[in-house]
This record gives structure tokens, sequence and C-alpha cells, in this order.
């Protein structure tokens, strides 16, 4: 059967020595405008453009969260208010949605983060407090506590997953982190926090026993056990290890994490990919590398892991993640961080930030280069939402931003800030 090619062959010159560091990005910031010019003609704060609902995936709160990251970045700060002002009119058109929708309708993926009305909530909050609308913020904040109590262990609205990060547990207190960071306080109480973990581990433990899996902690979505970064294991342990305080001084909880960490280690195939799905044999021709599904999104994991225990193994695994993507990353689905070229060089940003080597920063750079190309102009896909956050040029933008400031970058919503150079080259 004929499979279309994902990924275009990478021609581009690769880092050699100290003197090569291409760290020069002259083009950067025309590309950001170009693009940006383009979201605001075509995909415009409209109550027509809400069919995808109120959420940050494809909707317009994820054109909210790039003006907002364009207000924060140093290098736009002559414009901050007047980008604010475009990120509260994406956001108030979003949660006019949200409102207008039940979080129980569609199976109650409204509660969710990513494709529903918590992550919306959550970012109104933040975009309100940076405006310095503290009634807003208040009121938000309120809105996505709510989204919360919906996630209680006794609520059955997510029948398909709970767990996962798109519309589960784990998305939404992956969210109420970034909140926290950008709130600059405690969003939720500790008890939501530790009602939502210890119900995330206690299911996974359930679902590992029933179905007896090899690691001890297991989920599925739509009945599938997945191991990527969008709904699978890898973003559900990532996001377990981002709250210490949940499991210290509970060695068994501890355990499972780690031993979860290291049943996805030992999935690694032998071209040095991560399959989608538990037990799937996954030809060379045909692989995903992506953020969603492979190692894109399980670097996050191994570079959590490796800050965590200090143990090497997850270190070398990142750094095979790296060379992977540096292979077979320049994807033909186009420009997005969800399976597009800028998703797959967030792996390169978070590497150089953790061991400061210039070879990364330099494949960073060369995929944002590729983005300029005929090759990928006339070869790549147009995305099904070509101007969205996880799909299209939003997400784009937010990774050419983190190039100007890639000591600084994150991933969105999904990074975590660690000390500056945890490993030294």
């Amino acid at each position: 059967m004929y499979r279309r090619q994902r990924y275009f062959k990478n021609s581009l010159p690769d880092y050699l020595t100290s003197g090569q560091n291409e760290g020069n990005c002259y083009f950067v910031q025309d590309l950001i405008k170009s693009y940006v010019q383009q979201i605001e003609q075509r995909f415009k704060p409209a109550p027509q453009n809400t069919d995808e609902g109120a959420g940050m995936y494809v909707g317009l709160a994820g054109v909210a969260f790039m003006f907002l990251k364009m207000a924060c970045s140093k290098c736009f700060q002559e414009k901050r208010q007047e980008l604010l002002a475009k990120a509260f009119t994406y956001i108030k058109v979003a949660i006019e949605e949200a409102n207008r929708v039940s979080p129980s309708s569609s199976d109650g993926i409204g509660a969710s983060f990513l494709l529903g009305h918590a992550g919306a909530f959550g970012l109104a909050s933040v975009i309100s407090h940076q405006i310095g609308d503290a009634n807003n913020e208040a009121k938000f904040v309120q809105q996505f506590l709510e989204m919360g109590q919906l996630l209680q262990p006794n609520q059955r609205l997510l029948r398909h997953g709970a767990n996962e990060l798109f519309v589960g547990r784990a998305g939404y207190l992956c969210m109420a982190r970034w909140m926290q960071k950008m709130l600059g306080k405690n969003v939720i109480p500790p008890i939501l926090m530790e009602v939502l973990f210890n119900t995330i581990v206690t299911e996974g433990r359930s679902y590992s026993y029933e179905h007896r899996s090899q690691s001890p902690l297991m989920y599925s979505y739509y009945n599938t056990e997945y191991l990527g970064a969008a709904h699978g294991l890898s973003s559900i342990i990532q996001i377990l290890l981002c709250f210490p305080a949940c499991f210290d001084g509970k060695s068994e909880i501890e355990t499972d994490l780690k031993n979860a960490t290291d049943f996805i280690l030992h999935c690694k195939q032998d071209n040095g990919n991560y399959p989608p799905t538990v037990g799937e044999e996954q030809g060379t021709g045909d692989e995903l590398v992506h953020w969603c599904h492979g190692v894109p999104g399980v670097v996050y994991l191994m570079v959590k892991a490796y800050i965590q225990w200090t143990d090497e193994k997850y270190l070398k695994a990142a750094f095979e993640c790296g060379d992977v993507v540096w292979e077979k990353g320049l994807l033909t689905k186009g420009p997005g961080i969800c399976h597009g070229v800028a998703g797959n060089g967030y792996v390169f940003l978070i590497l150089y930030r953790l061991t400061n080597d210039e070879k990364y920063l330099h494949r960073a750079v060369q995929f944002a280069k590729f983005l300029t190309t005929e090759e990928f102009i006339h070869g790549a896909r147009t995305p099904d939402a070509p101007y969205s956050l996880y799909e299209g040029l939003a997400g784009t933008v937010c990774y050419l931003l983190d190039l100007l400031q890639p000591e600084q970058a994150e991933f969105p919503f999904f990074d975590e800030r660690y000390p500056k150079y945890a490993y030294e080259t």
C-alpha cells in the first residue's frame, strides 16, 4: 500500500564546531509579523470562528495565547498593551462560546484543558492579570475551579478517558501549574490538587492490574493504550512528576512513576522512535515523529525524569530523541506544534536549555529556516486549522518567539522550568 512520506529529507547543515553556531535569527521577526498578519486577516475573533469550540487546540483561545506570549516577549515590549488588547479580544469571544455551551455536553469534554472550557477560563484569568483587571481575573479563576469539580472521581463525564492531557485530569493539573506560574500564586486548593493527583494514580494502578499491563500505571483513551504526549502515558507521568508535594514521602507512588517511565523507555523501537500505542509495531516508512505521538513528546518526560532522578539513562534517551527529530522531524503535515515542524523544533530548544550545547540551538534555527524554503512552502500540507495554536501558524509564532529568547523557551503550557543548564556538556 502506498503511504505518503511523513517528513522531508533533512538536507540542512548540521552543527560541526563551536565556531559554526547558527544563532543568527535575523529573519525571525519578519516571519513572525508575516504569520501574525495572516492570522489576523483570516481568523478573526468572531462567533463564526468558534465552530471548533472554546478550546485552545484549534479555537480562538489559542490565538489569544499567541498574542499573550508576544506581549510577554522582550522583543515586542513597545507593543505590549496593543498585543494584550488583541489577546483579550480573542479570548473574550472564546469565553462567550464557553458560557453558551454546557461543559457537560460532548461527553464532558467541555471541562477539558485543550479542547474545552477549562483552558479558556485559565488563559482568560492570566490575560486579565496581565492587563490589570483583578475582577475578571478572579471571575475566570473561579470558573476554572468549577471545571475542576467536574473531574472529581465521583464524576463520570469522561467515560472514554478521564486522565489524559487533552481532556482529562492531567491536562487540568497542567493548566493549573501554568496559571500558578503566571499569576504568582496557588490557583487550586491543595486538597483538590491532591484529589486529582491521587485519582490519576489510583485509576492508573487499577487499569494496569485489570489489564495485566507491564507498567504499574496504565491508561486508555477510547479503549486505546497510548504512549505519546497527546493522549498517552508519557505526558500523564510527566505532569504527575511536576507535583512532588503529592508524592514526597510516598515511596510507593514515586516507585510507580519511575517504573512507568522505564516501561516507556523500554518501548523504544530499534529506529529510536516510540510507538503511538502499547505493543504497536510500526514500520520505519510510516512512523509518527510528532509531539502528539513519538519522540518529540516523549523527550519532555525523559528530561523531567533526568531532573527528578539524575539517572544518565534518561539523559541518553533525551539526546537520542533529539537525533531522531533531526533526521525525521521536518514534517510534511505543516508548520504547527502538535504534528508539525515547529513542534519538533521545540525538542532542540529544551535540549539547549538542558545542556547549553550550541548544537541544539543551531538545529532549532535550521528548522525555523526550513519554514521559509520553497520545498516546505510548496510541499507541505495545509492543516485543517491553519491559523490555530496546535495545528497552525499561531503555534509556529510561539516557536519563533522562543527562538528569540532560547534560554526561556517553553512548549506552550507543557514544558516545566528548572535550573538553567541542569546538565553541563
